[in-house]
């Protein structure tokens, strides 16, 4: 069974940074896709980013292309998300994800098997 667990969720004015992080456990995760995604009250769930774990692929959805990374530190099984220059649109709760994919864009539309529980990002104006 995998578990995802979410932190680094906040308040942030416009133009802020946050960076979130993804504690990963109960498998090995080099054949991995791991990702971000977020929903916004209202709104359905969207794609965020994503990379592959046991490569230097990633993935982005344009409106956060430029502006936030996606990493990943082996060692410890933690998946980060960078988020730079924040908008309020940027405002969702954010749910860290893993899935077996052959890349990260392959992620976007796929049934993801496993999620966090989300971390709440609220960027005021």
């Amino acid at each position: 069974q995998v578990q995802l667990v979410e932190s680094g969720g906040g308040l942030v004015q416009a133009g802020g940074s946050l960076r979130l992080s993804c504690a990963a456990s109960g498998r090995a995760f080099s054949t991995y896709t791991m990702g971000w995604f977020r929903q916004a009250p209202g709104k359905e769930r969207e794609f965020v980013a994503a990379l592959l774990w046991g490569g230097p692929f990633t993935d982005f959805a344009d409106s956060v292309k430029g502006r936030f990374t996606i990493s990943r530190d082996n060692a410890k099984n933690m998946v980060y998300l960078q988020m730079n220059s924040l908008k309020p649109e940027d405002t969702a709760v954010y749910y860290c994800a893993a899935g077996i994919y052959g890349s990260p864009e392959a992620m976007k539309g796929s049934a993801v098997p496993y999620w966090g529980q989300g971390t709440q990002v609220t960027v005021s104006s």
